[in-house]
């Protein structure tokens, strides 16, 4: 694959992830994300809005705010247990993968083409 090729793969997987990308770009919800990291040890199925609101000092509807929009981005997943809702990160069915996969290639790019 030339330059050019390789160039318009980077900005499809840049489009591909700009969801993902617009959403940990956000410090409110890096925050948020390190509170479900640190609250999957308490419980399996995730934790809750009242838990991430403690953790973040965050009111419940800015906190949900930001689950919809970490959700909307695939990089959480909730599971419903009757009326309670457990939000939690979900490395394998997530977008992560596409994140990861994206700074390779800018690595690999940057590093097979920084001579020229």
């Amino acid at each position: 694959m030339d330059r050019q090729q390789r160039l318009k793969k980077l900005a499809n997987e840049f489009s591909d992830c700009q969801k993902a990308l617009t959403a940990i770009g956000n410090e409110t919800r890096q925050s948020i994300i390190i509170a479900l990291i640190e609250g999957e040890g308490d419980c399996e199925k995730g934790i809750r809005v009242g838990e991430i609101t403690k953790k973040t000092n965050l009111s419940r509807p800015a906190v949900s705010h930001h689950l919809k929009v970490l959700k909307d981005a695939n990089l959480i997943g909730v599971s419903r247990e009757g009326t309670m809702n457990y939000y939690y990160l979900d490395v394998l069915k997530s977008d992560i993968f596409k994140l990861i996969k994206l700074f390779i290639n800018i690595e690999s790019f940057i590093t097979e083409y920084q001579d020229e």
